[in-house]
Order: structure tokens, then C-alpha cells, then sequence
């Protein structure tokens, strides 16, 4: 089987499917047009300068040969009536030339007529606690009233004021992002920057037939967010966005990396370079799905301990809303309830309401598990693995294959009694890997490492084990603490702490060798793999040319007894991987063996002779 990027398999070439013409398009949605009466190479000289339609006069009937519609790849078609200077023409901000405003190449489109509902609403639930206690605790008075009405009024404008003057538009090198009435802003996203493309579908937003597309770029923006945002456009739409800015990216790096790279010219000449190719033709649309969640799967909830937790959050939450609703009081009638009852009544009331939590913990844990990873499916399409979930919120996450580097197998001690790992990429350049790098949720290991096989290529080398010196120094740590607390209140006679104390003592015995048993590394000529852990234990895998750097640190004690930590510093995920506590000697041959011309030039021989 052949792999890309020395990482997994190559994905079969698709085409994608054509976009029916007969389909009406949305008044804002619609599209692909060029100023009339210029050519590929510049404007026509009898034709005169280019203009843009005047008010009145009728467009060019979108899909004519003079209007540069777009072909099925996004990309102008090949003879369409592009001007140099189209993308320098005056810009018609309202559209009040007779059409749709154009920025640039393409005719600017709108966002979805039905954003006019989404945003408001959105605005609204936030609002909506406050305006509820206000109505409440105001007594729905004319006052209270008046301004309920006011804002939501305010709402509703402000939602066709965001409609009325949001504009993008995809050129053959960039996104552009214009918004604003009074403060207007505009945004420009270089195509080839563009990291990934996601798209989010909330229940209202999937109601309504629309999307979120969120478009993340290099470097980022200041908060840490999406570099670009539309909210919303129509579903059609939205998966467009997607396959035309990575197709035009695809293009745009073959592009540049042709030109720059050499070619031998004719005999004797020198060497120039290569000539920008026309055009790449899209790959094709069919993909291979590597996976499906099966309801089995859903059950698998239960052992996860972040929605074991669930009861607590919910409850959390509604403390919280109470608080926010009504002030002190909620806390206020809690004290006054928990001082008048009867101490018996109390207990009792205290241990059944335990239970009921400790027995109400899988069942929230499955529940939040399913609406969270409902109806999970794993693609591969055009180069990117393309992650698909979530029940009320469907959210699509896209990850291009050149730039997926590993991936991280992650269980827990109620996991491993079940032979249960999740599945996370790691990537080059992404934010929010907690939720955006999830290839597979939590399932039996041998399936899931099936389908890492088939997505990205397994590991299949052994891990090496760490000296046993490294079992002593987490025995330690485990133990020593709790030991030495129980035998200080021993000594000063409190029975209380000395028998927690001496219980976590006895319970460290058993965690420190797990977390020993989970220590190793290793190397199978292609593939380097790092494990370590107990409560979360990680197995990070990630390809050699992965690996940029080494980093050797070593403590006191560990110096002692012959330990280190050998780090993988790896441009990509949490840009580094740690195997704690290796011996010294053997890390250093095994950083040797897969990158030997980053260490063997720092190795000296026992005769004090640099290695040849």
C-alpha cells in the first residue's frame, strides 16, 4: 500500500459534482461574474476601459461565456473576461450599481436571506435570562415592557444592517471578508494561508437550512479564533466555500512550487524556471469513508471520565441560573433550609441524593457522550480527512493529509479495563486540537487501529521499556508524600488524617506501576512512537521527517540513577513529546538511529575521535 507523506495511504482522485444550473440562486448567493469587456491578458483596446454595469442596465445572464462564471472548481473559466485592473475598479459597497457589488474577479456575494433570523436569535439567548428576570422582578410594568420591545427591535435591525453590507468574495488568491455600516472593515485572507475550513450547523442554524463556515489562516487572529466567519450561508454554499478555497489553495502551491522549481533547460543552457501551469484539474468527489460510527460505540461513554462528571456540571448550571435569576436569595433560602431541617432528616436526604448522583453518572455520560459524538463519520476527499458529528450542533471539520503529521491514541484506566483508546491527529498549525484534532471517538482499540492503518499508517514497531529505576522513582513519588503524612499525624495522635493519608499512601503503590507499565518508546524505520501516563495516558506517534530537534534535560536524582528525558520537538500538535525517564545512553542512540545527522555530529567515540 502506498502512503503519502510517509504517513498513510494516498486518497483515490475524485471529481466533484457539478453544480445543476437550473438550481435558482440565493439574491445574495449568487454569482461568479467579471467586468464585461476585457479579456484574459487586459482589456480589448476597441472595447475601451472596463466598466461595471450602470444602474438600470440589465447583467450579463449568469453562466454566459462573457460573464467569467465559474467553472465546477471554483476557478474562472478558461477565456473569461478578466481584467488586469478589475480588482483596482472602484467598489460598490451597497450595490446600488445595478446588481450585486463587485469587489474584484468575481461578483461579491451575500450571505443567506435567512441570517436575518439567526442572528438576532443568536443575540437574543443571550439576553434571554436577563430579560425574564427583568419582566419578573419588574412586574412586567410599561417600562420593562417598552424596553424589552425596544431591544428586540434593535436586535432585528442590527440583524439586516449585518445582512445588508456583509460581503465576501473568493479571488484566484485571496478571500475577501468586507463588513460594517458606520465602521466598516475589511478582511483579506491569502488563499494559500488558509489552514482549515469547518463547518458548524447548531439546531437553529440546520432548521433553517444554514451553516457556519469558519475559515482558520496562518498566524491566526489576535483572540485566537477563526480568521473568517459566515454566518450564515446556505448548506449548498457552505460545501462549496470548502471544496473551492482548498482546491484554489491546491492549486496555488503547485503553482508556486513550480515556478520555483528548477528545470534543465536545453543542452548547455542554464538552468530557469519551470512555467506556471495553466490550471489543476480537481480531484474527483466520491472519497473513501473510513468510518462510521456504530450505536455499539455510544455506550463507550461510560468510561470516559469527563462526562461521568456531567450530573455535576448540569447541576452547576443550574445553581448558576437561579443565582444569576433571582440574586441572593437562591443561596439565602439554601441556608435557611439547611439550618431549620431536622439533622436526621438531613443525612438521610444527603445519602440518597449521593446515590442518585453516583447511579445518575453513566447514564448523563452516555447521554452528553451521544449528543456530542452522534452519528460520527470519518472521510477522506481531496487530499483532507474530513471529521463529521454531533446530534444538535453538527460540526465539520476538515484537515488536510500534507499537514496531519500523527496522530495520539488516549485511554484512561476505566478505558484500558474495556481495551478502549480515542483517536486525535496531530497537526501542523491547529487550534482547538482538543475538539477540532478528533479523528475517532473513544472505541475498542483493535478497530481503531484498524482504521488508523487504513487513514494514516500504523505504528508497528515495539516499544522499548524504561530501566527499572524509573519504576523506583515513580513508587516514590506516589507513595513518599502520603507516607510521610500519615506518619506525622500519627505521631501527633489525630486518627482522621493518618488513615486518609495512609489509604492514598496504599493506593499510590498501584498507580505508580501503571504509570511505570505505560512508559516507552520506539522506532520502526518510518513511524516514532512515545508513550506515557496513567490517569491519561498518551501515546503520541508522529513520522521522522516530523522531528526537527532533541532535547536531553536530566535532574539531580535523575543524574544518579542514569535517567532522562528525552524530548521530540516536533513542528506540529503540542510541538513536542517527552519519553520520561529513558536511559541515558540508549536515548541517545535512539535519537541517533532515526535522525543521525542532527546527532551524530555532537557524538564523540570513546577514543575522543568525532564519529565518522
Amino acid at each position: 500500500m502506498e502512503r503519502e507523506n510517509g504517513i498513510g495511504p494516498r486518497e483515490p482522485s475524485d471529481r466533484e459534482e457539478p453544480v445543476d444550473p437550473g438550481e435558482p440562486a440565493d439574491p445574495g448567493e449568487g454569482g461568479g461574474w467579471v467586468a464585461p469587456g476585457g479579456t484574459a491578458a487586459g482589456p480589448r483596446p476597441e472595447d475601451g476601459p472596463p466598466r461595471w454595469p450602470s444602474a438600470g442596465e440589465p447583467e450579463p445572464a449568469s453562466g454566459s461565456p462573457e460573464n467569467g462564471a465559474e467553472d465546477d472548481t471554483g476557478a474562472p473559466r478558461s477565456g473569461s473576461p478578466v481584467t488586469e485592473s478589475a480588482s483596482e475598479a472602484p467598489r460598490d459597497w451597497w450595490g446600488t450599481g445595478g446588481g450585486a457589488p463587485v469587489f474584484g474577479a468575481e461578483n461579491a456575494r451575500r450571505l443567506s436571506p435567512r441570517s436575518l433570523v439567526v442572528g438576532p436569535i443568536n443575540q437574543l439567548r443571550s439576553l434571554l435570562v436577563p430579560i425574564a428576570a427583568g419582566l419578573i422582578v419588574g412586574g412586567f410594568n410599561p417600562w420593562v415592557l417598552t424596553a424589552t420591545g425596544v431591544a428586540v427591535v434593535g436586535l432585528l435591525v442590527g440583524g439586516f444592517v449585518t445582512w445588508r453590507t456583509f460581503r465576501y468574495e473568493i479571488g484566484e488568491e485571496r478571500l475577501e471578508i468586507r463588513s460594517g455600516l458606520i465602521r466598516r472593515s475589511t478582511r483579506t485572507i491569502p488563499l494559500e494561508r488558509i489552514r482549515g475550513v469547518d463547518v458548524t450547523s447548531t439546531l437553529l442554524h440546520r432548521m433553517l437550512g444554514v451553516a457556519v463556515v469558519r475559515i482558520e489562516a496562518a498566524a491566526g487572529s489576535p483572540g485566537g479564533g477563526e480568521e473568517g466567519k459566515l454566518d450564515a450561508v446556505s448548506v449548498a454554499e457552505a460545501e462549496r466555500l470548502r471544496r473551492v478555497l482548498l482546491h484554489r489553495k491546491a492549486v496555488l502551491l503547485e503553482r508556486h512550487r513550480e515556478e520555483t522549481e528548477p528545470v534543465a533547460g536545453e543542452e548547455g543552457s542554464a538552468l530557469e524556471p519551470a512555467p506556471a501551469p495553466e490550471t489543476v484539474p480537481e480531484p474527483e468527489d466520491t472519497g473513501t469513508t473510513y468510518f462510521r460510527m456504530p450505536w455499539s460505540w455510544y455506550l463507550y461513554g461510560a468510561l470516559a471520565l469527563g462526562y461521568l462528571l456531567t450530573p455535576f456540571a448540569v447541576l452547576a448550571t443550574l445553581f448558576g441560573m437561579a443565582q444569576q435569576a433571582v440574586g441572593d436569595r437562591a443561596a439565602d433560602f439554601l441556608v435557611d433550609w439547611v439550618t431549620t431541617s431536622d439533622r436526621g432528616f438531613l443525612l438521610v436526604f444527603a445519602v440518597v441524593f449521593a446515590g442518585a448522583l453516583i447511579l445518575l453518572m453513566p447514564v448523563f455520560a452516555v447521554v452528553s457522550y451521544s449528543l456530542t459524538h452522534w452519528g460520527f463519520s470519518l472521510r477522506g476527499r481531496d487530499g483532507s480527512l474530513i471529521a463529521e458529528r454531533g446530534l444538535f450542533t453538527r460540526r465539520s471539520v476538515t484537515l488536510e493529509r500534507r499537514r496531519v503529521r500523527g496522530y495520539e491514541l488516549l485511554d484512561n484506566p476505566l478505558e484500558r479495563t474495556r481495551r478502549a483508546v480515542s483517536l486525535r491527529a496531530i497537526v501542523t498549525g491547529l487550534g482547538d486540537t482538543a475538539n477540532r484534532a478528533v479523528l475517532l471517538p473513544i472505541g475498542p482499540r483493535p478497530r481503531v487501529e484498524e482504521v488508523v492503518d487504513r487513514a494514516l499508517g500504523l505504528f508497528r514497531g515495539r516499544l522499548t521499556p524504561h530501566p527499572r529505576a524509573a519504576l523506583y522513582r515513580r513508587l516514590t513519588r506516589a507513595v513518599l508524600p502520603f507516607a510521610a503524612v500519615a506518619v506525622a499525624a500519627i505521631a501527633l495522635e489525630p486518627v482522621w488524617p493518618s488513615v486518609v493519608a495512609g489509604v492514598l499512601a496504599l493506593l499510590g503503590v498501584p498507580l505508580g506501576v501503571d504509570r511505570y507499565r505505560s512508559l516507552g518508546h520506539g522506532y520502526d524505520g518510518e513511524l516514532v512512537s512515545v508513550r506515557s501516563g496513567s490517569l491519561r495516558r498518551t501515546q503520541a506517534t508522529v513520522e521522522r521527517s516530523a522531528v526537527i530537534g532533541w532535547s536531553w534535560t536530566q535532574s539531580p536524582f535523575q543524574r544518579r540513577s542514569g535517567l532522562v528525558d528525552l524530548e521530540l520537538a516536533v513542528g506540529a500538535g503540542e510541538g513536542g513529546y517527552t519519553a520520561q525517564d529513558a536511559a541515558q545512553e540508549e536515548s541517545v542512540d535512539f535519537a541517533a538511529r532515526i535522525t543521525p545527522e542532527m546527532v551524530r555530529p555532537f557524538l564523540v567515540r570513546e577514543d575522543g575521535e568525532p564519529p565518522r
